[in-house]
């Protein structure tokens, strides 16, 4: 493929949008790309959690192509909100857990594809935010949805009506994001990265560096911290939270009864039940 990339490590897949030179801004081939690596991952059965990225520094994806957007009618701007929508849909359905290692821009469609995901880890230099209604339009990716479940009404109705983006610590702070991986006294910066200031370009590339590839570290480990539970579990406990949150409370204890009762059908409760117990006598 030309603009996703899929990286297996072991029993996660890193997919990375490869367009970094438009900010890595989803366009219709990038859309098609990655709905078809997202039915590749659906059914290896070897891929037990994902990690969504962007490839470089700068960006985790810029949102939909504005270059193509400007000319376009409005039935082919319905076509491309339905097929992004679709796309985004069948990775926030995808029964293994998704996280998105957010580095730099997440933009409007970036933004909204962050929401799919079941986990957002961002880097200290990330702006996430929904500025559509700045280009005349409003978010049209899920973003009028996912964002008020998630920060609530008012918080998603200021975000939108302003078009004003956040940093990764204001995300954190609203509930956007999860968690904000930023480079600490503790860590060992090579020599050209702590030398000459005045080279502040260069340096400032060789920290962007050393900070992706932090962020990358920490979303492999939760990653593998997921991996290693049962993951008819994680699937199950997956299915019951995104199901719950469009049903009522009595309507979603109960499907969460059924679903801790079919765990009781797969061997991983025998097996792991048992390996507990045995443990405790030991």
């Amino acid at each position: 493929m030309k603009y996703i990339q899929l990286e297996p490590q072991g029993d996660v897949a890193i997919i990375k949008i490869n367009r970094p030179e438009a900010l890595n801004a989803l366009n219709i081939d990038v859309i098609y790309e990655l709905s078809r690596i997202m039915d590749i991952i659906g059914v290896d059965e070897s891929i037990k959690a994902v990690i969504i990225t962007g490839v470089g520094e700068r960006s985790f994806c810029a949102g939909a192509d504005i270059s193509y957007m400007v000319n376009i009618s409005p039935i082919m701007a319905e076509k491309y909100a339905t097929t992004a929508q679709e796309v985004l849909n069948k990775i926030e359905r995808l029964e293994k857990p998704v996280i998105a290692a957010i580095n730099g821009y997440a933009l409007g469609g970036g933004c909204e594809l962050t929401m799919v995901c079941d986990i957002r880890i961002a880097s200290s230099n990330a702006v996430l935010g929904q500025p559509e209604v700045t280009i005349g339009i409003p978010p049209g990716w899920g973003g009028t949805q996912r964002l008020l479940r998630l920060v609530g009404p008012a918080k998603a109705k200021e975000l939108i009506f302003t078009g004003k983006t956040l940093s990764a610590e204001e995300a954190q702070e609203i509930g956007l994001i999860n968690k904000v991986v930023a480079l600490e006294e503790s860590d060992v910066l090579p020599p050209e990265v702590q030398g000459d200031a005045s080279k502040s370009k260069e340096r400032s590339i060789q920290i962007s560096k050393i900070l992706n590839k932090k962020l990358m570290d920490e979303c492999l480990i939760l990653a593998k911290q997921i991996t290693r539970n049962s993951f008819v579990a994680v699937k199950t406990s997956k299915m019951l939270v995104n199901k719950g949150m469009d049903a009522d409370l009595s309507t979603g204890l109960r499907l969460e009864i059924y679903g801790w009762a079919l765990c009781f059908a797969h061997e991983d409760r025998g097996k792991m039940m048992s390996a507990f117990l045995n443990k405790g006598k030991k």
